[in-house]
């Protein structure tokens, strides 16, 4: 597939996290002028955890969060870039349709609609993590002829294409893991093991009588595959 120069970059809205059902009650947005940069970032997250009797601390690798991209959209109604001016409205009809695109929840599944950012070869998906408007050009009523929408996107993988890509889970060794926000003991055993009917196993491994709900912080070990076959 071929790209124009001129093509700009668009977000687009999806009420399914495989990404398979475009909405259709909002159309995408489509930036006034594409990005001259953008800013990827990638945290690594490790436990302070000190061994008792020892005298310093190991970096034991807790998680790696989601990519995260951070982008600067221009709007401009001035008419400085050759599109419609709206004198009048300024920018806020674009910053409601941005809203709606990336930052309204989506009613099915009450949480912020799945976006894919599309430009070219880069396709981005995402949620919208964090939004800052700075408005910079005003007409006589007071009202933004430009503004910048600082936006802060947070990659979204589907759990099952997240464990396929990671698939560096040994069943023979034992797992010291940190329950996130989400996470269920089937879902954790899932990521470790590749099946989730070993959680009673672990559950009784790690004492535990309320396993359906984990607490975010909660220290879980998952011992080696064979000692949780019966």
């Amino acid at each position: 597939m071929s790209f124009s120069m001129n093509e700009k970059m668009t977000v687009r809205s999806y009420s399914d996290p495989k990404f398979e059902q475009e909405l259709k009650d909002v159309e995408p947005f489509v930036v006034h002028v594409n990005p001259e940069n953008y800013t990827q970032s990638t945290q690594i997250n490790f436990s302070d955890e000190q061994a008792q009797g020892t005298s310093g601390k190991q970096n034991n690798h807790n998680n790696t969060e989601p990519l995260k991209m951070t982008f600067d959209f221009l709007l401009d109604r001035t008419g400085a870039l050759g599109n419609e001016s709206d004198a009048e409205n300024g920018v806020k009809e674009d910053i409601d349709h941005f809203r709606k695109v990336a930052l309204d929840m989506e009613g099915e599944i009450h949480k912020p609609r799945y976006l894919k950012l599309c430009w070219g070869a880069l396709i981005f998906k995402c949620q919208l993590e964090k939004l800052d408007i700075e408005y910079k050009l005003f007409n006589k009523e007071g009202k933004p002829l430009r503004a910048t929408l600082k936006c802060e996107f947070r990659e979204f993988k589907e759990d099952e294409q997240r464990v396929k890509e990671e698939n560096k889970q040994s069943p023979d060794l034992s797992h010291v893991r940190i329950a996130e926000a989400g996470d269920s003991l089937p879902l954790m055993c899932f990521k470790i093991y590749g099946d989730s009917k070993y959680y009673l196993e672990v559950a009784r491994a790690n004492e535990l009588t309320h396993f359906r709900t984990l607490k975010q912080g909660q220290r879980l070990l998952f011992p080696p595959l064979d000692k949780t076959v019966n």
